[in-house]
Formats: structure tokens, sequence, C-alpha cells
């Protein structure tokens, strides 16, 4: 008789690297080295199914994708077989080693597969394959309700004291008949108004129009207010490495760089395909270069490792989290295919397709607002590398010159963070009088 296949399928950028158990009426068992960990974290959720049940599969091709922590995958099979059972439907969850399908090696047996999918399923409620739930509603939170207007005080509102009452005049002081309010509370002797009478109309007028210009303000579209929404799974991701990146004791180094020459050089050869990003990438590559401490890092609290590749992480903004694309060997690359790879790192982060190469692989991270025309900013150190560099905006500044006069020039405030385990205040320093040097006489970057 025919075996019947049960496995967690594999992404196919890591090949046959995971375990693979195949169960049949003569229990035989294949195990290969696991490593799909690297890839799904401790759990995966299925996106989509590229097939159906009962299709026919042929080895090496795409059946599944999976959502990991940074990035889409697609998963493939290694077996010509039948997709017979799935036991986790879009949307659902699976953690690591858990099967989320049943292979049949003929169709006469998919039947077979699809009985032992409802057995298993009925044996298991506890499983930790979670198939297709319902995507988590926004928990609505409840409007306190406003404070109530005490009787007493809602009397004394009441007593306003027009212009005239029965056509008798209204006695007010000098200076509060300076102050135009119409509508006022009587507090003076024998109902005479006073200033603090005006001046408290005033106010109440003015909070009431303040309150009246809150009201019609209203939030982005598809944002609903007082409602609780669950992280996606890349906010996880960011969450677990920010409470992470807190056990790590850091400090902070700023500097001031003129950016005239650079400026100029972006100007020049920006037509040819070349970004900000892969000029300051450049740039920080040739620094570290000269300072390799800053580009080690440390991992077990007890050594440090000096990186034999310069690799800059560059932080980039997508809808509902932050990923870090890599520029590897950024120091080795012209200054033209660094920026052909940028893009391409982009692009591919936007459509979440990133290998966990092209984003975990980082030595030196920068995070740039200057587009946002940020002045300065200090950015989180994340876990497992030494320094991560803030850029904010290019601006005009007032420079003092050596002669005593002064210019105007732009400039950039740049500040690093980086592990005090490992770099030192020297360290830092020096590194960014290079990186200064370099980007004042940009020359050495389009070589």
């Amino acid at each position: 008789m025919a075996q019947l296949v049960k496995t967690t399928f594999l992404p196919s950028s890591f090949h046959r690297c995971s375990t693979i158990h195949i169960s049949s009426n003569r229990a035989r068992t294949t195990q290969l080295q696991d490593k799909i960990g690297e890839i799904f974290m401790p759990e995966g959720k299925i996106v989509s199914w590229v097939k159906s049940e009962g299709d026919k599969l042929s080895n090496g091709e795409s059946v599944i994708v999976v959502e990991s922590d940074k990035a889409d995958m697609d998963v493939e099979t290694f077996y010509d077989v039948y997709l017979a059972a799935i036991m986790v439907e879009e949307g659902g969850v699976a953690s690591v080693g858990s099967a989320i399908a049943l292979l049949a090696e003929t169709e006469e047996e998919i039947a077979e597969a699809r009985s032992k999918a409802s057995s298993s399923s009925a044996a298991e409620p506890g499983s930790t394959s979670i198939s297709a739930p319902e995507p988590p509603q926004p928990e609505k939170i409840a409007d306190p309700a406003g404070p109530a207007i005490p009787e007493a005080a809602a009397a004394v509102a009441s007593a306003v004291h027009p212009a005239t009452e029965g056509g008798k005049r209204v006695v007010a002081s000098p200076y509060a008949k300076k102050l135009k309010v119409e509508r006022v509370v009587v507090s003076g002797p024998t109902g005479r108004i006073v200033a603090k009478d005006v001046e408290g109309a005033a106010a109440a007028s003015l909070a009431s129009a303040t309150a009246n210009l809150g009201a019609t303000v209203s939030p982005p579209p598809g944002i609903e207010l007082g409602t609780v929404v669950p992280f996606t799974t890349m906010q996880e991701a960011v969450s677990r490495n920010m409470v992470e990146s807190l056990a790590v004791p850091t400090f902070r180094v700023g500097y001031t760089i003129t950016t005239d020459a650079l400026d100029a050089l972006y100007k020049k050869i920006k037509s040819k395909g070349v970004t900000m990003t892969a000029l300051l990438a450049k740039a920080t590559a040739l620094a570290l270069v000269k300072h390799p401490v800053v580009n080690s890092s440390c991992r077990d609290g007890n050594s440090f490792t000096y990186n034999s590749s310069i690799n800059i992480a560059v932080a980039e903004d997508m809808d509902g989290g932050l990923i870090t694309p890599v520029l590897q060997d950024a120091d080795k690359a012209d200054i033209y295919s660094l920026s052909r790879k940028w893009k391409e790192l982009v692009g591919k982060a936007q459509a979440k397709q990133l290998q966990p190469h092209e984003y975990n692989t980082g030595t030196f991270t920068l995070y740039n607002l200057g587009m946002f025309g940020v002045d300065w900013f200090d950015a989180i150190l994340p876990p497992g590398t030494g320094a991560i560099m803030a850029v904010g905006a290019s601006q005009p500044s007032v420079v003092a010159t050596k002669d005593g006069s002064t210019c105007l020039k732009n400039q950039m405030q740049v500040n690093v963070t980086a592990d005090h385990r490992i770099i030192c205040g020297a360290d830092l320093a020096s590194f960014l009088q290079t990186l200064a040097n370099i980007i004042e006489d940009p020359k050495d970057l389009t070589l």
C-alpha cells in the first residue's frame, strides 16, 4: 500500500533543511536537519494556498505562501504527490514543526488522507495549529461619560446679567466697561459688574470655541478612535527586538557635518540613478573600514566579534512596521551598483519578498529621517549590532570661520547610539571625525 505523507512544507530558499516526518502503516520515519526556525520564528501565518486539495504536486513546486515576521515566503514540497487535505486554512497560524497538510502518493489514497485529517483534528483539539481563525476584532472602549454639571453651578450660570434689565441701567466698574463681552455672570456688590466677571465670561467663550473646534477634527480614514488593535506579525517582531535592546547598556554621541560638497555631488550624479541613501551608506562604510570596533558586535555578553564584512542596514519605514534592508559589503561596491541594489531591496521590502539574509545580516545601521525635516533624533540600538546612526536633515546654518567672519553652510546633525560594552566614547568620536572628513570631501565616494 502506498504511503500517506504528513509534512510541514519548507521555504524554497532553504531547500532540504527541515525535519520531515513520513508516516505510513509501517511507521517508517525519515529525519533531516531542522532549520525552519530561522524563518518562521515561533510560528508562521498562512497567507494563501497556491494549490488546492486534490491537486498534483511536483518536486520543488511552490504550494503555499507563509508570513514570517518580516516577509512573505514561498513554500515548496519535495515530493511528487497529491495535496490530499489542508489542515490549516488561509489566515491560520501554525507552530514550527506542526502539520499543515496531508499528502497522498496516489489519487486513490486522497480519501484515506482526508479521513485521517478529520480524525486527527477531532483527536487533538488542543493542537498548536490554528485553522483559519477569525481575524481579531478591535475592542471598543466605551467613552467615559462627561462630568455632570452641578445644579448649583447651573443656577449661577443662569444668573446672566444682560445689558439692561427691565429698562434699568446695569452698574459696572470703569475697567469692566472697557472689556467688551456681551453676557457675563455678575459677582460684584449690589449687582455691579466687575472686571473679573468680564474676564471670566471671555475665558468661558474661548474654551467653548476651542471645544467646538476640536469636535470638528476627524481621524484619518480607516482609524476608529477608542479601539484596541492587535499587533501584526511585523509589529510583534519589532516589539520583541525593542524589548531585547533594553538589556544593552548604550550611550550616544552627536556630531555636526557640513554637507555642501555632498549636496553638490548628489546633484551632479542624481540623474545616473544615485540615491542619497547610497551615498550615506558608502560614506559610512568607508569610515568603518578605519574603525572596525564600531562595526563589531557582542551577542553573548562575554566576548565580541570584529565582523569581517561591512553590511550597512538601512531602516525603512513600512505600513505597519520597520524593516532594515542590508547593503552587503558596502565598502567594496561602487556607488552606482550600491544605488541599484538599494532600489531593488526597497521594492522587495514593499512587496514583502525580502529573504532573511537581506534584512538580518547588518553589522551597522543607518536611520535617516532627514527627508521629513527632522533636525536630530536618537535611534534605538538593534539587538546583535554595535551601533546605529540617526541622520537628521541638512539645513542652511550660519557658521563662524577661523578668521572671525561668518558664512552660510548646509549642515546636518548625526547621532550614534552604541553598545558601551565594546565601544567607547573616543571610538565614536574618532569614527565621526573620519565620517565628517569623507562627507565634506566626498571624492572617494565615486571611486
